[in-house]
């Protein structure tokens, strides 16, 4: 039995690059970097003190005091199912599928902070810590009454929500999902980093020689999926299609990747599978690339076992070196940076100055973007802690 295409018709995103995927789109092709000096919280304690803010989000009163990764996904939210008629969201035929690692976990870090100091903080601030805070908020914003379930896999997150959207999506279960992911920065996950040494004093330098670690992150990225014949029925505009999905769990270490990269491969082969595609039909990646000296290596001989000689010359960027790390954001707005670089048949340059790594074998661009063919198939991974993998592939429609 043939399965029902699944198509995106909406986008959204929050990041340092600003309030919409519009700024993120210029940005990218523009190669400019989010990070700055952090704002957020002190930074003398750490061995680092840049991270990529995001701006913040104001939002209607009506909807109450929000934690700020609920108002990056409402805002990424709203943005993306701004074509979509109200209707068709307050039904239990529309869905939200979100991904978070902490949730709104810094509006507890200043909760702790005021017991500290024998003040009395209010117990709202811990009313949204939950990781399911972002994706509930944006039900509740929005009116959605089907299933709203967030995904909480480190770093795949935003990936696996994406995942599951399609599956709900294929098996009938809704018509319409509202996917992706927020995230915030905090301080925990900033000491945590920093401790495994795992951040870079400079801004992340994905691919390259001198790479020495990740940026942090924080914001959104969201997008409004449909089944084609809902899409078609209400004359929406097709971005591309959501072809296919796949997940994998390395079960090597906490933290680091399997050096050979087979978690990943396992992942990007039943994605390829689920689309009906083979790995000759990928025209580009946009990788996990966090710019770790580990993950780059990793994530390039999973390029080298996929596509063999292919993978020297097959295009490839890192959103991450732009909007840093978003974690359980992350798959989000890279799926979203993916869906663009189908429509306008661009791709990004992965940005830096210093020297590609030759040993890796890969084709980075770098510089200025790169002109994609007419029809594409876009590959979007995301390798986690816990060896968690989840990719997603995406094409343009009707390819």
């Amino acid at each position: 039995m043939s399965v029902p295409a699944v198509v995106v018709t909406g986008l959204g995103t929050v990041s340092s690059l600003g309030l919409d995927a519009e700024a993120l789109w210029q940005g990218a092709l523009a190669c400019r970097r989010g990070v700055a000096d952090l704002k957020l919280f002190p930074t003398a304690t750490h061995r680092t003190t840049i991270a990529c803010e995001s701006p913040a989000v104001a939002l209607p009163a009506e909807l109450g005091e929000l934690a700020a990764a609920e108002r990056f996904a409402v805002k990424a939210a709203r943005d993306a199912v701004a074509g979509l008629p109200v209707a068709a969201l307050r039904t239990r035929r529309a869905g939200v599928f979100f991904g978070s690692s902490t949730g709104a976990l810094f509006e507890g870090e200043r909760y702790l902070a005021g017991l500290l100091r024998k003040e009395e903080p209010s117990l709202d601030m811990l009313a949204t810590v939950q990781n399911d805070g972002p994706g509930t908020a944006v039900a509740r914003a929005l009116g959605v009454r089907g299933p709203v379930v967030t995904y909480s896999t480190a770093c795949t997150s935003a990936n696996v929500a994406l995942g599951a959207a399609l599956d709900a999506l294929r098996s009938g279960e809704v018509d319409v999902a509202i996917a992706g992911g927020a995230d915030e920065l905090c301080e925990i996950t900033y000491a945590g980093f920093n401790s495994l040494r795992a951040i870079d004093p400079q801004p992340t330098r994905p691919f390259r020689k001198s790479r020495a670690g990740l940026s942090m992150g924080e914001g959104s990225g969201v997008l409004l999926l449909e089944t084609e014949a809902n899409a078609r029925a209400r004359g929406a505009r097709i971005l591309c299609e959501l072809a296919g999905a796949g997940r994998s769990c390395d079960a090597h270490h906490v933290s680091a990747p399997e050096p050979n990269g087979a978690g990943a491969v396992a992942a990007i082969r039943m994605a390829l599978r689920d689309a009906g595609l083979q790995a000759g039909d990928v025209t580009f990646v946009n990788a996990h690339g966090t710019g770790t000296p580990h993950n780059d290596d990793a994530e390039s001989k999973a390029m080298a076992a996929l596509f063999g000689e292919r993978a020297k010359s097959l295009p490839l960027t890192s959103t991450k070196s732009l909007v840093g790390h978003l974690l359980g954001a992350a798959g989000g707005i890279e799926a979203v940076l993916t869906t663009l670089s189908i429509v306008h048949r661009l791709l990004p340059p992965t940005a830096g100055d210093e020297p590609i790594d030759e040993a890796l074998g890969l084709d980075v661009v770098t510089g200025a973007p790169r002109a994609l063919p007419a029809r594409n198939v876009g590959l979007s991974t995301n390798l986690a802690f816990g060896g968690n993998n989840a990719v997603v592939l995406l094409r343009s429609f009707g390819a």
